[in-house]
């Protein structure tokens, strides 16, 4: 039982829960990135599911082989994350060992984002029919995927990965609506097709506030036939109302040297650095890259605001001189900014890819509070609330108009460099 899931403290506990019949019908595995909680829950619900207890992880029952391809009716999946990685990372197995074992870890990690576009969350969206001629399309080839000959492997992978990457661009959203929280609601009360029904909500931090509310509903009174897990790297962004039905799980970062096995026994492959940097290799844009990226439209919106506050009279703030003095360094490789807003978008743009794998504008967004928040730290001036508060509202609306709405990454930075000037400029006129 877990016997997958390396050096994690929490699954000794999970699996002794389990075999002692006492796990709580909701669960939150909380924890860093890349620490094994999606992995547990999966395995959680292969368990329920099992038709022969008895045997372990090598199970062959068909319960736990449609749980092993992540196709079993009783099990729904949601929650906003990102997967180009990890699909990245598992195509690169596959394609150095095309076997079974290989091939079967590709199509989970596509099957995690196909899970996403499930009937039960999009079929009332007028975008449903557009997605699922794309996630029926991505099915069929992943069905036909474990019958090829290994010389046919690589050529179908690559196919499957481009089509898997424009699915979730076009069609992944930042973060969770009420929209899918009550239907999950509603395929929760309905019966299982076999012994039980498995709820498994990633990033639960990331709901929209109705969402919350509608989940806390499911939460209070549970469906005596399904177990719910939530996951989560920020708990504390939960609700203590939510926090307060849940058991928690903590998952801890591991060792180098077990996270270094993990990377041997899952990817067949070898690597320096942990886990979460293995995996962020596959980007094309790594988190870090985007620092002098977030910097340089850092500087830009600084500079802007003095030259503002210098034609209307008014004194220089040390918050702005010194947010432009730290992020004119930290994106000094982009050189100085200029006062064209398409200009310094373009160049933000270029940079980033155009932002075109799904959470990179995100991490942009967070990169570009840490820089504010360095800055003040730099010059050991007091972040002050106000000041904040203006970057912590209008990154958020620029988050919500690309990963819930499908703005352009273009409209929304030209929207959130006009505004955040013009509350600046407010805050000190």
């Amino acid at each position: 039982m877990f016997g997958s899931i390396l050096g994690q403290p929490a699954v000794c506990q999970l699996a002794q829960d389990a075999l002692a019949g006492i796990l709580a019908p909701s669960m939150l595995f909380a924890g860093p990135p890349a620490t094994g909680k999606g992995t547990a829950a999966l395995e959680l619900a292969r368990i329920f599911s099992c038709e022969d207890p008895a045997v372990p992880e090598d199970c062959t029952c068909q319960a736990c082989s449609r749980h092993r391809l992540l196709t079993h009716p009783d099990l729904l999946i949601l929650g906003p994350r990102s997967f180009f990685a990890e699909m990245s990372a598992a195509a690169a197995c596959c394609f150095r060992k095309p076997e079974t074992e290989g091939r079967l870890l590709f199509i989970r990690s596509v099957r995690k984002l196909l899970a996403r576009f499930s009937p039960v969350f999009w079929e009332e969206d007028p975008r449903f029919k557009k997605l699922s001629e794309s996630v029926l399309t991505i099915e069929e080839a992943l069905d036909e995927f474990l019958t090829l000959k290994p010389e046919g492997v690589k050529k179908a992978g690559e196919t499957i990965l481009k089509q898997a990457v424009k699915l979730e661009s076009e069609g992944m959203s930042e973060f969770i609506p009420i929209g899918h929280i009550r239907r999950a609601a509603v395929w929760s009360h309905l019966a299982p097709t076999g012994k039980r029904k498995f709820l498994l909500i990633e990033q639960a931090d990331r709901m929209q506030e109705g969402a919350r509310n509608s989940l806390l509903k499911i939460l209070e009174e549970p469906p005596a036939s399904i177990s719910i897990v939530l996951t989560s790297s920020r708990e504390k962004a939960l609700l203590p109302t939510i926090l307060s039905r849940l058991r928690p799980y903590r998952f801890s970062r591991r060792s180098a040297e077990v996270e270094g096995e993990v990377i041997r026994r899952v990817f067949q492959d070898t690597a320096d650095g942990g886990l979460q940097t293995y995996l962020e290799a596959f980007l094309p844009v790594s988190e870090e890259s985007l620092r002098p990226l977030a910097a340089f439209f850092a500087a830009f919106i600084a500079r802007g605001t003095v030259l503002a506050l210098k034609r209307r009279g008014r004194s220089f703030p040390d918050e702005l001189v010194a947010l432009g003095t730290y992020a004119a360094a930290q994106g000094a490789s982009l050189g100085k900014p200029s006062q064209d807003t398409q200009r310094v978008i373009a160049q933000v743009l270029e940079g980033a890819g155009k932002f075109e794998i799904r959470g990179l504008f995100g991490q942009f967004l967070q990169m570009l509070l840490r820089v504010v928040s360095e800055s003040a730290a730099s010059s050991a001036y007091a972040l002050g609330s106000g000041y904040a508060d203006i970057w912590r509202k209008y990154t958020s609306e620029a988050a919500s108009a690309v990963g819930t709405y499908n703005q352009s990454p273009v409209l929304a930075l030209e929207r959130l460099s006009a505004e955040l000037r013009q509350a600046l400029v407010a805050r000190w006129s």
